[in-house]
């Protein structure tokens, strides 16, 4: 029998695990036939791999080598397959893009379209930042189109280039009739009484959020985590108040406004391999994500604008003197709008 890599995955479990029975149900093996798998693959090292006690087994010194050695093969051998999945998926031009849900990846979309129409696009989206981001690593995606809270890590830094494509602060969402919505930006501790709903995710996005709530005095007393379309639906209908980003679209029913002090920000990001032959065209994807996100904030903050100058002219109107004291809301993000013009990088990335 020659040494295979399956041996040395077994081997590596085995002293993972510090016990033939953990590493077998590791391996979803029954012990017995690990046992007798680690017996075969002794036989062919030519000695004992790992001592048995009454506290699990220990590596001895043939078999700490073993170890050694294929803690730097496996992970080489693994690359090495990815490697191989990256160049047999690039063998043909186009665009394999993957995003989280929302406006930017569509926006990116278009732009090809109309810039190369003889391009090939396709598109993958998921609510996990993390396997975007390793299907870019591995080769099956060319681009990642995802955010990150604050100032938090993208996923797969070390093996990814990631840049910012711009950063915004977090909105809420109102119903209409909302006794804030009038309201040009309305303080996180106001909203101390309120149900709240967003969209699921990965990141560190709901542990920010709760750290904020704290910061405000007061903890979330229901969160209800769904898809868009719910989170719409249960703001619409008062049920709840939801958290969006600033290109979230004019949606009939509610209305966005800031947070006072912006107490989250939301940093979309574009991800690629740097060994790939798609790195040639980060740059370019860039500057589509970059506009992209530019119109659909711009879309965001007509809209709004729009809203409330209905809402002042309905107070003039019928000379009410309630709300209609207060300022009109002004257009959301101005300060961001303004900061796309400086994009600072997020990771240096290694070359491996």
């Amino acid at each position: 029998m020659d040494l295979e890599l399956r041996h040395l995955k077994t081997v590596r479990a085995i002293a993972d695990a510090g016990s033939l029975t953990r590493a077998a149900t590791a391996l979803g093996l029954a012990q017995p036939a690990l046992s007798a798998q680690l017996k075969r693959i002794e036989r062919v090292l030519g000695g004992e791999l790992f001592t048995r006690g009454r506290d699990g087994v220990r590596p001895t010194p043939l078999g700490e080598l073993v170890v050694e050695r294929a803690r730097v093969v496996l992970p080489a051998l693994c690359e090495l397959q990815e490697e191989a999945v990256r160049f047999a998926r690039q063998g043909t031009e186009g665009y394999r893009l993957g995003g989280t849900h929302g406006p930017l990846l569509g926006g990116v979309v278009d732009r090809i379209a109309r810039g190369e129409p003889g391009a090939g696009v396709a598109t993958y989206t998921a609510w996990s930042e993390t396997e975007i981001a390793r299907q870019v690593a591995e080769g099956r995606l060319d681009f990642a189109l995802v955010g990150v809270c604050g100032e938090s890590a993208p996923p797969e830094p070390g093996r990814l280039a990631w840049l910012e494509v711009a950063r915004d602060p977090v909105l809420v969402m109102l119903a209409e009739d909302h006794p804030l919505a009038p309201r040009a930006e309305i303080g996180l501790a106001e909203l101390a009484a309120e149900a709240w709903t967003d969209v699921p995710g990965d990141g560190c996005f709901g542990d920010c959020f709760a750290a904020a709530c704290v910061r405000a005095g007061f903890t979330p007393a229901c969160v209800y985590e769904t898809d868009t379309a719910s989170c719409v639906h249960l703001v619409q209908v008062g049920r709840a108040v939801g958290l969006c980003r600033a290109t979230f679209p004019a949606t009939p029913g509610l209305v966005t406004r800031p947070l006072a002090g912006a107490p989250l920000v939301w940093r979309h990001l574009l991800g690629w391999h740097p060994a790939a032959r798609a790195a040639a065209r980060a740059a370019a994807v860039l500057d589509h994500a970059r506009a992209a996100h530019a119109e659909a904030l711009a879309r965001s903050a007509a809209a709004v604008q729009e809203a409330a100058q209905r809402s002042s002219a309905f107070s003039m109107t019928t000379g009410s003197t309630g709300t209609s004291a207060c300022p009109p809301a002004r257009p959301v993000l101005t300060a961001a709008m303004e900061s796309t013009t400086s994009w600072p990088s997020v990771t240096a990335p290694k070359t491996a």
